[in-house]
């Protein structure tokens, strides 16, 4: 019998104490520019999601979304982050602990719903989180039944094709059930849509579908700004172009030549290419239909990427639109391999077409 390979996902809300808003703004600065390097130290570990709620919930500033291969990195990433200095001042007001797992109902009319056991989430700018128990008198019902009543929730849901849910069960891990994400660039349509799922089949057997989190996504600087206080942008300085940095994100025995692998650098899926022993990457995700270019198929001879859902092509090494739906290209990553470990860093700001990337046979310590 094959095994299954889930993720781990852990939902972290964190409330700010005010009292860290009347120190002084040197203390400020260095405090988020701290935090933020520790968020940033664990973003080839796991997927790692910032999102802001000030302005939409009282009794939360922060979240971060983790998914990850066990539960022991999601409890480094939280002792780090109360390590530093910031999170002294932090405290916990929710969290919810669930995992991936194919569901137990069959949706033929589109094979991936309930069924994805890695997290891949859309760059939407909201994201809607709340935990989720059924009755006991649903698990009472007949399969056949609940399969009608899930397949109405289904269709409804495919309305509204802006809203995308995530699905991840807590059976026995933590107090819920399940916990339901949708990502939206829109709280009208995620509105809209709970409004009309209320009033499904399904509905009737919902015990609890509270509290509910409206979160903003944002990067960490933009999230740690928003909490108050001096602004990080001394902070992010005396990182010295810390975005400039190569980050390991994995090593060549977890991409042998001519597979592909899907990474995280800070909030962003990246796709690694190995091709005849040279390492490309490009960003994860389709700028078309936000297809998981990973999963593409590459051109040896070209070194041409087809994105598996609508047939676009891009160049890998500079992430140029080549042909197909998409309008624009997708950012490609310098990379560097020194001693079998793969480096990746976001490209500056110049043009880099024709750029090459480094050649496994080319690289060396001294390029490190």
């Amino acid at each position: 019998m094959e095994v299954e390979q889930r993720q781990a996902v852990r939902f972290l809300f964190l409330k700010l104490h005010p009292e860290w808003r009347r120190l002084p703004a040197e203390l400020q600065i260095k405090h988020k520019a701290e935090f933020a390097r520790t968020v940033r130290e664990f973003r080839a570990r796991l997927l790692l999601r910032t999102y802001s709620l000030m302005g939409t919930r009282g009794d939360s500033d922060l979240l971060f979304w983790q998914a990850a291969p066990s539960i022991e990195t999601l409890q480094a990433f939280e002792t780090a982050v109360f390590s530093t200095r910031l999170g002294s001042y932090l405290e916990t007001t929710a969290s919810y602990l669930s995992m991936t797992k194919r569901s137990v109902y069959d949706f033929p009319d589109d094979p991936e719903t309930g069924q994805r056991l890695s997290i891949k989430p859309a760059d939407c700018k909201y994201l809607f989180v709340y935990p989720f128990i059924k009755t006991r008198e649903w698990y009472r019902l007949p399969q056949e039944t609940r399969q009608d009543m899930m397949a109405e929730h289904v269709r409804i849901g495919r309305q509204y094709t802006g809203v995308r849910v995530n699905t991840t069960y807590s059976f026995g891990l933590d107090d819920q059930e399940f916990v339901v994400t949708f990502e939206s660039e829109s709280p009208d349509d995620f509105l809209d849509l709970v409004m009309e799922l209320r009033g499904s089949a399904a509905s009737a057997y919902t015990e609890r579908d509270t509290p509910v989190f409206t979160c903003i996504q944002m990067s960490i600087w933009d999230a740690l700004d928003s909490l108050g206080g001096s602004r990080a942008n001394k902070g992010r300085a005396s990182e010295h172009g810390a975005g400039d940095r190569f980050i390991e994100v994995g090593t060549l025995d977890e991409v042998p030549e001519g597979t592909s692998k899907r990474v995280y650098l800070d909030a962003d899926a990246v796709a690694l290419f190995n091709v005849s022993g040279t390492v490309y990457a490009v960003n994860d995700r389709c700028p078309h239909g936000r297809a998981s270019l990973s999963e593409g198929s590459i051109d040896p001879n070209t070194c041409v990427l087809t994105c598996p859902w609508h047939e676009g092509t891009f160049a890998l090494a500079d992430g140029r639109r080549l042909s197909g739906p998409p309008r624009v290209g997708v950012e490609a990553f310098d990379v560097r391999v020194v001693d079998d470990r793969i480096l990746v860093r976001r490209r500056g700001q110049e043009p880099q077409i024709g750029r090459e990337t480094m050649s496994v046979t080319d690289a060396s310590p001294e390029n490190g």
